[in-house]
């Protein structure tokens, strides 16, 4: 048997290059590859981002379920591999049966358990899901990379003495991820509680719960209201799915860790965003940057106030998660250059990111306002369909504290603010405001 292709995984350095399979451009900046290949075998794997490394292994796992790579060996996802062929005994059905038998393929597919990773923490920007506390730099942490009933892969970091045991860690240590790689003192700690998950004989009850738990969420997901984007129960609801996440605003190309939902855009969660019950919420223009509407560009802002970058540093060390909540209706109205007005709203705010340090997570409503034949759109403020959004489907199910989170924004309909929605925003919300001079100030 020939031996099998060498495969390189690296960051398109240009746009000139196309897919091989879509024949599309392959965006500068975007991650590309050959995914039939063991994930860590790769060249240039160890230099990629976190999240590029989790979608890497995620194609390993789909290529090794479907039996196409078993000439490159044994990968972490063997486990899977065996359920499924245990899965693939069972009573297969026709192609009638199964448009007609969805609880039946539900009710009998294998259960995967969670894959573990260990490392040491590269940063101390990540916090633990657990303690809630900021997981230090180089201390030992511990992933559970497990699969979101809307479609998403998540992982989530604990402290050692922190991981839950007995419902993730259902696998030998030595076939974690990074195992190897650990201090011996490390090693053994983490065989301590494999030990202690074996003892507790509760590791099958709790694979069995977790499935039908997964199956649960997913039946009331299905029934309940999707968003609701006033603070009434009967008013506007959407439902929100994978599916309807695009790569690009219409006819406007985003760049690769930014996506679109109908009048949406929105930052994907990076390394270090975490989940919280403590929202801490801004405005960008006029609150965070000092824009103007006669420049245009990435670079054409400046901080509003010099103690912005320490203010928001200072609340995410304090466990708040912070979110920038920003109208953009140049981005819908610009129908000729609205590539433009992308390039410039999503240029300023990851400028603006890297600037202050700390991890944002981002919302940009590109609808217009109330006109003749048009009603307002659902996730510009003051509407607010935005939180709605974040908080029903990227808060990984949290529920906020409303008594400890807040919004920050210019818009308080005072003599020359340019509109109120940022107070009436937050009133719709139910959440305490704050106007920017009083709170970066003080």
């Amino acid at each position: 048997m020939a031996p099998p292709p060498k495969v390189v995984a690296e960051y398109a350095k240009s746009g000139r290059s196309s897919c091989k399979n879509c024949g599309k451009a392959i965006a500068a900046g975007s991650l590309r590859d050959h995914p039939l290949a063991v994930a860590e075998e790769i060249l240039g794997f160890s230099s990629l981002k976190s999240f590029d490394l989790d979608a890497l292994r995620k194609l390993e796992a789909t290529a090794s379920s479907e039996q196409t790579v078993n000439e490159l060996g044994k990968t972490d996802w063997d486990a899977t591999e065996e359920l499924e062929e245990k899965g693939s005994k069972k009573r297969k059905l026709s192609s009638t049966d199964e448009a007609g038998n969805e609880e039946f393929t539900k009710r009998n597919s294998p259960v995967v358990a969670h894959k573990v990773v260990a490392e040491y923490a590269k940063s101390n920007r990540s916090s633990c899901k657990n303690c809630r506390n900021v997981i230090a730099a180089g201390s030992l942490r511990l992933g559970s990379s497990s699969k979101d009933p809307r479609g998403f892969d998540l992982v989530k970091w604990y402290h050692l003495d922190c991981f839950p045991s007995q419902s993730h860690l259902l696998i030998a240590v030595e076939e974690i991820t990074g195992f190897s790689s650990l201090k011996n003192s490390d090693q053994d700690a983490l065989r301590k509680l494999e030990a202690a998950a074996s003892s507790s004989q509760i590791a099958m009850e709790v694979s069995k719960r977790d499935g039908s738990a997964i199956e649960e969420f997913e039946e009331k997901d299905s029934k309940k209201p999707k968003l609701l984007v006033d603070g009434k129960k009967n008013d506007f609801k959407m439902a929100f799915s994978a599916s309807d996440i695009k790569d690009r605003y219409k006819d406007a190309t985003l760049p690769p860790n930014w996506k679109a939902f109908k009048t949406l855009i929105f930052r994907e969660q990076e390394e270090g965003l975490c989940d919280s019950e403590k929202i801490a919420a801004f405005d960008f223009d006029g609150c965070l940057a000092n824009t103007s509407v006669k420049r245009i560009g990435p670079d054409a802002w400046s901080l509003m106030y010099p103690s912005v970058p320490e203010k928001l540093q200072g609340l995410y060390n304090s466990g708040y998660k912070l979110v920038i909540f920003t109208n953009e209706s140049n981005i819908e109205r610009w129908k000729n250059k609205r590539q433009r007005a992308v390039d410039s709203k999503i240029g300023r705010l990851d400028n603006f990111i890297k600037h202050v340090k700390v991890p944002i997570q981002v919302f940009i409503a590109c609808g217009l306002g109330t006109g003749k034949d048009q009603s307002e759109d659902p996730f510009r403020k003051p509407k607010p369909g935005m939180w709605r959004l974040m908080e029903e489907h990227f808060n990984s199910g949290i529920a906020v504290a409303m008594d400890h989170s807040f919004y920050v924004g210019d818009a308080a309909g005072r003599v020359n603010d340019h509109s109120d929605a940022d107070i009436k925003f937050a009133e719709a919300v139910g959440l305490k405001f704050h106007v920017p001079e009083e709170f970066f100030c003080t």
